[in-house]
């Protein structure tokens, strides 16, 4: 399967404001572009790009006063399966894992471990070990928060989502990564492209998407508690402790959102008959909402 990748967001600045975006494919799957995968602004400015502490793609700019413009489209393979799913998948115990994953065991700015560890006990402690327990905290997020963009907040944190019982995808993975961290497994925040492949077209503009990942049996594992099944066309943009580490950009300053864009969906079609009919192909956006951090 082809999909094609991309995004169109403006900003409209007052005085200048550093800006950090995080808008590449992750280094993780980089073998799978089929075409450059470039982040373009406009105006020109100079970019500074590097890999973050969780090893994501990242980019510093410095935005002048006036219009700025982040966007790209860009073409990845991927299997066309679902999610891979590791039902015998163990946990492994707090003194074998990795030191490197053992960050993903603690308090973050919006997972209050601390908070919810006997929450998690009540609900959790006599779920089997492994996948079944990671998946059981899946669908008690998925049945217990409704979801709604109304409810979004960029100040609710896990704990909030388990008061309130509303929120949008990242207060689902909050709420869930939370849990999973109390129970003694490492959980770390996910974003990326998730398009309508293989599921009924979601009316609502087209966004990035959050989910989480659960370390079990060596290896991380995605779930997702918003959908809560096995989606085809997940393609990893960051990972995180939570949302604070993987906000699409990050503005030091005012930055007012103007326009938002993303796109992913599976071109295989398209391609095959651009290709088989004429060489050029355009792509096409779809309106969206978007994932932002102003400090």
């Amino acid at each position: 399967m082809l999909i094609r990748l991309g995004y169109d967001i403006q900003f409209e600045i007052s005085t200048e404001v550093p800006i950090v975006t995080l808008l590449h494919v992750h280094p993780s799957r980089k073998q799978d572009l089929r075409e450059p995968d470039e982040l373009k602004i406009e105006p020109a400015l100079k970019a500074e790009n590097y890999l973050d502490s969780f090893g994501n793609r990242s980019c510093r700019v410095v935005a002048p006063a006036g219009k700025i413009r982040f966007h790209n489209s860009t073409l990845i393979e991927d299997s066309g399966l679902p999610d891979a799913q590791g039902y015998d998948a163990r946990e492994l115990p707090v003194e074998n894992l990795p030191v490197e994953v053992l960050p993903y065991l603690m308090n973050s700015r919006y997972c209050e471990v601390d908070l919810l560890a006997n929450t998690a006990l009540e609900l959790f402690g006599n779920v089997p070990k492994g996948w079944q327990r990671v998946q059981a905290v899946c669908n008690w997020v998925h049945e217990k928060v409704a979801f709604g963009y109304r409810f979004a907040s960029p100040v609710r944190t896990a704990l909030g989502t388990y008061t309130e019982r509303v929120g949008v995808c990242r207060d689902f993975q909050h709420l869930a990564i939370t849990f999973c961290r109390a129970l003694n497994i490492p959980a770390r925040y996910a974003t990326g492209y998730l398009g309508d492949i293989g599921v009924p077209a979601d009316p609502n503009p087209m966004d990035f998407s959050a989910w989480f990942e659960a370390y079990l049996e060596e290896r991380w594992w995605s779930f997702d508690a918003r959908h809560n099944i096995p989606r085809i066309g997940r393609v990893l943009m960051a990972t995180g402790r939570d949302a604070t580490d993987c906000a699409i950009t990050t503005s030091f300053g005012r930055a007012k959102l103007t326009e938002f864009h993303v796109t992913s969906y599976d071109a295989s079609a398209e391609i095959k008959s651009a290709e088989t009919e004429s060489p050029v192909w355009i792509a096409t956006s779809t309106d969206a909402r978007s994932q932002q951090r102003t400090l």
